[in-house]
């Protein structure tokens, strides 16, 4: 059973197999008074089982906004849902109400989860394959791009959570344009509705729906200052994604609303993350070692899967050893949708939690007799 938690509705659903089972039931979150809120909690879950019939849920995993400790269930102070203070136990009351295993997790670890799952990991490693190639990628770094900038990242097929629930806050790095604020400061809805009012001089707050249309030449408006203002937030992305590609060395995954916006976006993070960064003497380093490339173009795809594989000679040996002399990185749009892909990972972690127990209690029933 699951769960998206917004700030006005809670909607629930069930999943078997990857897919969604029930229609989906949809109550509003009453996030103002915290008892009522969970009452609605306990009732949309109640009613999603009553909607499962005679089948009998194994496991409920959704995402819920920070701050948090997740691997706890332990929900803390919330922007969102203003009920939520001082730390409210909600992964343990739902335990013990329906008796079966509950995760919770940050939205932008589930997306980058069910990305690595089902999404973009598994086309980039088709891909790869279906041209022959050995090499396969078991990492990923994903993005969010919405009203704030969201994280996560997965590591050798593993959600990385961190030892506090805080891994993949990306917003939290330092803004490349703005060197005193967050980069969420330059990665945001109110960011680009920024830059786009700055450049043009126009004080109407317009949607980056609106600003992509005039951007694009769809709509009428400074054209010029609409570019500008998707390419700024997408040089304060590359920047802080340089940081985490030089730690992570993994693919990256777009998802969110503006990522919508992708045309004005994916060149420009490229092109700054193919730059160069300095040392002191004025020494010119790349500022990623491994080439990138947009997967979603297919001059870029086709290089990405070009051979760059040679074999060398091994020294006081006839035998001759694999060699891939070219580090590459791929980045794309998601291939799931940031809603699904959150979905899909909530899915995805409640298998193996319950594949992981069923092992331990297996070891355990073993060391026993």
């Amino acid at each position: 059973m699951t769960l998206d938690a917004g700030g006005t509705n809670f909607v629930f659903s069930a999943l078997q197999s990857g897919e969604e089972i029930i229609t989906p039931i949809t109550l509003a979150s009453n996030s103002d008074n915290l008892e009522v809120c969970l009452h609605t909690i306990i009732e949309g879950f109640q009613e999603v089982k009553k909607s499962l019939n005679t089948m009998e849920p194994e496991a409920i995993s959704f995402a819920f906004p920070g701050p948090a400790d997740y691997k706890n269930g332990i929900i803390g102070d919330l922007v969102n849902l203003p009920a939520f203070r001082g730390g409210v136990a909600l992964g343990p009351m739902l335990e013990e109400i329906f008796g079966i295993p509950t995760l919770i997790n940050n939205d932008g670890d589930l997306f980058a989860y069910g990305e690595a799952v089902g999404g973009l990991l598994p086309t980039i490693n088709k891909s790869l394959a279906e041209s022959g190639l050995s090499r396969r990628y078991k990492s990923l770094i994903g993005i969010t791009l919405g009203t704030g900038y969201g994280g996560g990242i997965v590591v050798n097929n593993q959600v990385c959570l961190g030892d506090n629930s805080a891994a993949g806050e990306i917003w939290l790095t330092r803004n490349f344009i703005k060197p005193k604020t967050v980069v969420e400061e330059s990665v945001s809805i109110r960011a680009i509705q920024r830059v786009y009012t700055e450049q043009s001089g126009d004080s109407t707050v317009l949607s980056p729906k609106d600003i992509f249309k005039i951007a694009c030449g769809d709509a009428e408006g400074n054209k010029k200052a609409a570019i500008a203002a998707f390419e700024e937030m997408a040089v304060a992305v590359a920047e802080s994604l340089a940081n985490v590609i030089a730690l992570i060395d993994a693919p990256v995954v777009i998802g969110g609303g503006i990522a919508g916006a992708s045309r004005f976006i994916i060149s420009k993070i490229i092109e700054h993350l193919s730059g160069s960064i300095y040392d002191l003497e004025g020494n010119a380093m790349p500022r990623v070692i491994s080439g990138v490339y947009n997967i979603d173009d297919p001059k870029d795809l086709a290089d990405f899967l070009s051979d760059s594989e040679t074999e060398v000679n091994i020294p006081f040996s006839s035998k001759k050893a694999s060699y891939n002399k070219e580090k590459r990185v791929a980045i794309g749009i998601s291939k799931l949708g940031t809603s699904t892909a959150v979905c899909f990972g909530a899915y995805a972690l409640a298998l193996d939690f319950l594949d992981k127990t069923n092992l331990y209690e297996a070891v355990e029933q073993i060391g026993s007799n």
